[in-house]
């Protein structure tokens, strides 16, 4: 059973084929009838990707054993050849040039492109049937560098993303509201950074949409001023880096919109042991995609004056 998560994935032009065989989707004793029933929902709720796997495969590498990787597996081996992770199953790239204080993520960009060009042809070497998880930053751009020298099909390439800046916008309003967070519901899609986009439209409390009691949350007109959570999400990274100096646990434990532009960004997404296999068809208002758009414009001015890929 796949599993729920928002993370980068590639979307604008492609030439990739996606499979979508029914085959494996319902139980053999259920009727036509019933699929049928099940599929008209389904089929409205996700994009099928690739093909779901119920295979076990268990063997997972972290590559770079910095304050983030060591969140991701707080006690792994340490070795200096790449060898020793062959066939790994799932690769976990932390590694690359620590943000610095007041720096925005898309300017780590070209330094981090530099230590990739080293890591990720290593690692497709060994284990030429890995799933990676790229965790570095700027992680959008990253996940687009690490697909482009991997050479592997899209959906085995990921990005944490938006994971971590849903869970600090679950937080936040879950403080405001005086919840539980995990009574909450919200998601930040787009850039893992300044153009992130918080998806006011599906807040909700206990299916509870606030923005069916309050129509202008999240406008510059809401008298609540909720706009400042999203801010708080966005500055919530640097602040860290400020007291701290990195940001790592959150990280470790957690865990199409007419673009045009081939680009990695954050939607919700369905994840199984092949990688991503499900695109979440999240209806979004007018604004909420123009925003998204404009996010994906970002990383593209960025991701398209890169060198050497």
């Amino acid at each position: 059973m796949g599993t729920f998560f928002v993370v980068c994935y590639a979307v604008g032009s492609s030439d990739d084929d996606s499979s979508d065989d029914d085959s494996n989707r319902w139980p053999p004793s259920w009727s036509a009838k019933k699929k049928k029933a099940m599929a008209s929902l389904k089929d409205k709720l996700i994009t099928p990707i690739t093909q779901p796997s119920t295979q076990p495969n268990n063997k997972v590498t972290v590559v770079g054993v910095g304050q983030v990787g060591m969140a991701c597996a707080v006690s792994v081996l340490e070795r200096v050849y790449y060898s020793v992770t062959a066939n790994s199953k799932v690769v976990v790239v932390t590694a690359g040039v620590r943000q610095q204080e007041g720096e925005s993520r898309l300017d780590l960009v070209q330094r981090n492109v530099n230590v990739f060009k080293f890591i990720i042809p290593q690692v497709v070497k060994y284990s030429p049937n890995c799933i990676i998880l790229v965790v570095s930053n700027p992680v959008d751009i990253l996940t687009y560098v690490t697909w482009k020298l991997s050479g592997l099909p899209k959906h085995r390439v990921i990005g944490s993303g938006c994971n971590l800046d849903s869970a600090r916008f679950r937080f936040l309003m879950a403080e405001k509201l005086g919840i539980h967070p995990s009574s909450c519901h919200g998601w930040v899609l787009g850039e893992h950074g300044d153009s992130s986009v918080p998806i006011w439209s599906g807040v909700n409390v206990a299916g509870v949409s606030l923005q069916d009691l309050n129509p202008q949350m999240g406008t510059d007109q809401d008298p609540e001023e909720w706009k400042k959570v999203h801010k708080q999400v966005v500055e919530s990274a640097y602040e860290v880096i400020k007291l701290k100096g990195y940001t790592n646990w959150a990280i470790g434990f957690s865990g199409m919109y007419g673009i045009e532009n081939e680009v990695f960004l954050s939607l919700p997404c369905v994840l199984g042991s092949v990688g991503l296999t499900s695109v979440i068809n999240q209806k979004l208002k007018d604004n909420e995609v123009a925003q998204l758009q404009n996010s994906a414009s970002t990383l593209w001015n960025v991701q398209k004056d890169l060198k050497d890929l």
